[in-house]
């Protein structure tokens, strides 16, 4: 499936059919409620993330410490959206504890794909050796939905101690933009676009004072 952004933007973009628990990359977008930047501000190519921003970037980063069967990639925290790549790695949420730390940001699989030459042969849901029987396991919905609900109370938890800026009734969008990572092409490709993402702020299509649209989309596929 083409990314187009036209057609996409700030929706969310499922697979029929596809199991979203299964193992394998995605690629995600969330966006801020109404695009008001919230975590900080882009000055020179870099950003600069405030308090509330620091905090959304330790849930991410924290997500695989929770979620076990969730594991972070490339990231980053943008003034008001964050683009990261979430790798689901078959095990239930905290199914089966043990002794290693969790792992991330460190390169994992690509999604499966119908291609014989490109991921079929991927163990079936829980099947690997942190699995449990009887223990759901934990889709990327799931991840999503429970990041926006620990950044919105943590974040309402700022305005009231902290005199951090209201949101409108929600802090994050309702829908978010998700991308199967089909291949290793596609994932590096993805990883190169999010950490170049600051420099290109200035085109940015969710920059409510971008002078432009963004070049080529470094997503597609």
């Amino acid at each position: 499936m083409k990314f187009d952004p036209e057609k996409h933007h700030r929706r969310s973009i499922r697979l029929k059919g596809y199991d979203y628990a299964q193992s394998g990359a995605y690629f995600v977008t969330i966006v801020a409620q109404d695009r008001t930047c919230f975590f900080g501000d882009v000055a020179d190519g870099e950003v600069r993330l405030n308090s509330a921003g620091c905090m959304v970037q330790t849930a991410w980063a924290d997500l695989s410490i929770h979620y076990p069967g969730a594991e972070c990639d490339a990231f980053v925290v943008m003034p008001n959206h964050i683009h990261g790549i979430i790798v689901l790695v078959g095990a239930g949420p905290r199914a089966c504890p043990d002794d290693r730390p969790p792992a991330t940001g460190q390169p994992r699989g690509v999604a499966p794909t119908d291609d014989p030459a490109m991921g079929l042969g991927q163990p079936p849901v829980g099947a690997g050796p942190c699995a449990c029987p009887g223990v759901p396991t934990l889709s990327l919905p799931d991840v999503m939905h429970r990041f926006k609900t620990i950044t919105t109370k943590q974040y309402a938890e700022g305005v009231k101690r902290s005199g951090w800026p209201v949101f409108r009734d929600r802090l994050w969008q309702r829908n978010y933009y998700e991308h199967v990572v089909r291949n290793e092409e596609s994932l590096n490709r993805i990883r190169r676009y999010i950490v170049e993402n600051p420099e290109h702020w200035a085109f940015d299509r969710e920059n409510p004072e971008a002078v432009a649209c963004e070049p080529e989309d470094a997503r597609r596929d």
